[in-house]
């Protein structure tokens, strides 16, 4: 390691990636060693006081790690992998961070580039076989690039609506020598949303609806926009459902929060939600475990759809009043324009669905059922536990009957529904919590999948 002309340096491409990783402020990654990727290891060794490495016992192990890691901290989870079966036992849980939104940097080796594309031993092509399910998927055969493309990656990671970035880097670009000048993270600075004719044409429905409901999605926790849903249901007294990803963005003890809603949500939440005239969905993007029958569910109701990504507005129901940017900037913007009003014919509605949404019993023939052990678990809880599932009945369970608090503290794999999810997901975010207390709802099938990672 040279100086060069005061801060320019001259490193290999595995201590430039270290140097990136020490640029962006991360102090923990996951993963697993392999043969092209021990010049990283020998890199993460020396700096073991700056960055915390996890090995864990699968690469599927890692990247669900990574991935809670990212969920429960709002930070890129970073995670590494050897080329070839290293590489593809990635995929899994990178497809599950992309269709969550959870920000991740995966990390791969790859044979020589002289040996790409001879199928080399342990060569894959690991670029396109996540090419669909990445925001971005790169190649590095120029060490003279590597510091910039793995900056673009955590640009990409968590800039508009977050993702996995896959950067592959082949084991020769990971010793060769090129100049490195430290930069500084560039920050993601959300275009202001400037309509402000669709944002009053959204106020006047609002303050036209007799039965308003929120629909809040994931996007809702990942824009940090708890505070601006509320104060809207507040105002318009208008109830709040979730989707399954959306779980935490209002605490689940909110008089107006009637909880998740869908195929395995809350009767009073999906009868609600299929009762209002206005749905404001939140972040949410309508899927069909939440709407059922797209057709039958946009009769007699208009729909305000509030998303970062353009690519969510009506994919799944139309909408009449379509806003993308900044979550949180639209909600001020609207609840700044919105009539505040008591609603008691539309709460009286409410009111008889929550009657309805009868408790399941819990003790059954002096058994113990998994509600009540929910239940018991959460008076045992506090505003910091950190709550995981894995994916199954159990995952519905712990949606319906948890005492959510805040948001990222509800960790569940969503989109993919990956089983195995849940243990990796656990750790990974009870370490971005310094390690605080954490819970795993599971099954004998997810938790199969993946229980070397309690060794």
């Amino acid at each position: 390691m040279k100086l060069i002309g005061g801060i320019i340096l001259k490193l290999s491409g595995a201590q430039i990636l270290i140097n990136v990783l020490l640029e962006h402020n991360v102090n923990t990654v996951f993963g697993f060693p392999g043969g092209t990727v021990l010049t990283i290891y020998d890199e993460l060794y020396k700096a073991a006081d700056k960055i915390k490495h996890y090995t864990t016992c699968h690469e599927q192990g890692a990247v669900h790690a990574a991935d809670g890691y990212a969920r429960a901290s709002g930070k890129a989870g970073v995670v590494i992998a050897t080329s070839g079966p290293g590489a593809t036992n990635l995929v899994t849980g990178i497809a599950c961070a992309y269709l969550d939104s959870s920000p991740i940097v995966a990390i791969t080796g790859n044979v020589a580039c002289e040996n790409i594309g001879k199928d080399s031993f342990q060569e894959v092509d690991i670029v396109g076989v996540t090419m669909p399910i990445t925001k971005h998927s790169f190649i590095v055969k120029d060490v003279n690039i590597l510091a910039d493309v793995l900056r673009e990656a955590f640009y990409l990671a968590k800039s508009g609506r977050p993702g996995p970035v896959l950067v592959d880097i082949p084991k020769d670009v990971q010793t060769a020598l090129c100049e490195y000048e430290k930069s500084s993270p560039v920050p993601y600075l959300p275009n202001k949303f400037t309509n402000s004719a669709l944002i009053l044409t959204a106020a006047e429905m609002i303050n036209n609806s007799s039965r308003p409901y929120l629909y809040i999605g994931g996007g809702a926790v990942l824009s940090d926009a708890t505070e601006e849903i509320v104060t809207l249901s507040e105002k318009i007294s208008s109830p709040i459902g979730s989707s399954l990803m959306g779980i935490g963005s209002v605490a689940s003890s909110h008089p107006n929060y009637l909880g998740m809603t869908g195929m395995h949500g809350v009767y009073a939440s999906s009868k609600a939600m299929q009762e209002a005239d206005l749905v404001i969905a939140v972040g949410a993007r309508f899927s069909d475990r939440t709407v059922g029958d797209r057709g039958r569910f946009s009769q007699n109701k208009k729909v305000i759809h509030i998303d970062i990504d353009k690519a969510e507005i009506s994919k799944n129901v139309s909408a009449q009043v379509a806003l993308v940017g900044s979550i949180k900037d639209i909600l001020a913007d609207i609840t700044a324009l919105v009539h505040k009003r008591e609603n008691p014919q539309w709460q009286n509605e409410i009111n008889e669905y929550k009657q309805k949404s009868t408790e399941r019993t819990l003790m059954r023939d002096e058994k113990l059922t998994p509600e009540f052990i929910i239940k018991s678990l959460n008076e045992l809880s506090d505003d910091n536990l950190l709550i995981a599932t894995d994916v199954g009945q159990h995952q519905m369970w712990a949606a319906q009957y948890c005492d959510i608090k805040k948001p990222r503290t509800f960790i569940t794999s969503g989109g993919l529904g990956a089983m195995g999810f849940g243990m990796g997901a656990a750790i990974g975010a009870s370490i971005s919590k310094n390690k605080a207390r954490t819970v795993l709802y599971t099954s004998d099938g997810s938790f199969h999948m993946n229980l070397s990672e309690l060794a």
